[in-house]
């Protein structure tokens, strides 16, 4: 099977090698332009992301090409953004996490479908921003970037540190002042500059977009902002890994975090271009979001059936997600409704709950970004939105030692002396 998505003839020619990209298209106008470091339409300052031409692809020849490549994200790079020889360069390669069969977990909740964890705590720096990293990385290649940037919530200032300090670039991130110390301490480590602002992550982030237009900032590559449409194509992969590792076939629902609903959207997608190119049989899925109480813009305007997302001011323990104004939001909103998913939120409460379920269910200790995920889809069955007798797939974005404070009230069951009437004492047998 033959796959004809050719691109425009209007596009400009590639000045740069990145593989089947060719072109940024704009998600609102479809105006094209080259590739290159923008993320906004010239023409109505819509978001760009990247078109591809995918021409010529045979699809059991890009299966086997796919099976037989490495076991990270690069087995992938006939669908993303990248040169042919990317797996050759300094590259920290995260990706091919585990799909955990999450049978105790399901008894629990009651699904009978089959429930799965998608754990990507197992990337090099313990989260899923590894491999949106590891997409602009080699954008700053192509364009000829020194420095390598961001704004962050904790866990990319981290991915940013070290993929930087992997591939030789400069690292400066910056992130909102009052974060978990974990997450301070696993960005500062790696050798970058580490800069606190003051504020929230939606200040943060205002200061790198005036910083990029400053001669100051000349030379940088923000990943999540100039680079933003190469960025966030990494989190496809979490799609192509999911439908590989179940037999090359779609979940029939699948929950994921909100941030700022980049990677819910690429998530789509990443199941759509498989869909496209034949990789995968064509059903109907479910796409729920999952958000903390304490900043919930985009289940907020779900219930309320709104098209627009009304900025909120964050106060979670769910700081990875703690983005007020997500610039996704309306997005994640059309895909929802469109697969006849939902969007729902939980309490600080039932994240730290959920947490604490998964751990002991699973042997999974997520950090509170997985909380949601796991609290939003305990919530989902409950009120009988989610289906328990389909195959559904959770994801796990973080590890659970970056967040720590969240259940710092877990400790010793029991102390005791060195002595059997002591340890008999203490009711333990």
């Amino acid at each position: 099977m033959a796959v004809q998505t050719v691109a425009s003839t209007t596009d400009t020619a590639n000045s740069v090698d990145l593989g089947p990209a060719a072109a940024l298209s704009c998600r609102e106008c479809g105006h094209r332009v080259p590739l290159g470091p923008v993320f906004a339409c010239e023409e109505c300052f819509g978001p760009l992301e990247i078109a591809y031409d995918f021409s010529g692809y045979d699809t059991e020849e890009l299966r086997k090409r796919i099976e037989a490549g490495p076991a990270n994200i690069w087995r992938y790079a006939p669908l993303l953004p990248v040169p042919a020889d990317v797996a050759t360069k300094p590259n920290l390669n995260p990706g091919w996490t585990k799909l955990v069969q999450a049978d105790n977990l399901a008894r629990e909740l009651g699904v009978t479908g089959g429930l799965y964890v998608k754990d990507d705590s197992g990337n090099p720096t313990h989260s899923f921003k590894d491999r949106v990293v590891a997409q602009a990385l080699e954008a700053a290649r192509a364009f000829g970037f020194t420095t390598l940037s961001c704004s962050s919530t904790g866990n990319l200032a981290g991915a940013v540190g070290a993929a930087a300090a992997r591939a030789g670039f400069r690292s400066c991130v910056f992130i909102p002042h009052d974060l978990e110390q974990g997450k301070i301490v696993m960005a500062a480590v790696y050798g970058g500059e580490l800069v606190g602002i003051e504020g929230n992550y939606d200040d943060v982030n205002r200061f790198c977009s005036e910083l990029i237009g400053d001669p100051a900032g000349e030379g940088w590559g923000f990943v999540n902002v100039n680079l933003r449409p190469y960025y966030a194509e990494g989190s496809k992969t979490l799609a192509y890994e999911v439908c590989e590792q179940l037999g090359w076939r779609l979940p029939d629902q699948i929950v994921v975090p909100i941030a700022s609903g980049s990677q819910l959207t690429k998530i789509d997608k990443g199941l759509q271009e498989l869909i496209k190119l034949g990789l995968v049989e064509d059903k109907p899925y479910k796409i729920f979001g999952a958000q903390a109480e304490g900043c919930s813009p985009v289940s907020t305007a779900y219930k309320a059936g709104h098209d627009v997302v009304r900025p909120q001011k964050p106060d979670t323990i769910a700081k990875s997600l703690a983005i007020g104004n997500p610039a996704d939001g309306p997005y994640v909103l059309d895909i929802a409704r469109r697969t006849g998913g939902a969007v729902e939120d939980v309490t600080d409460a039932q994240v730290v709950e959920a947490i604490k379920l998964l751990a002991r269910t699973e042997g999974i200790f997520a950090e509170t970004a997985g909380g949601v995920t796991v609290g939003v889809t305990k919530k989902l069955i409950e009120d009988g939105v989610l289906d328990p007798s389909l195959t559904t797939v959770v994801l796990n974005t973080g590890d659970g030692l970056k967040t720590l404070d969240a259940v710092a009230g877990t400790g010793l069951t029991a102390t005791i002396r060195p002595s059997l009437e002591s340890f008999r004492e203490a009711g333990l047998v």
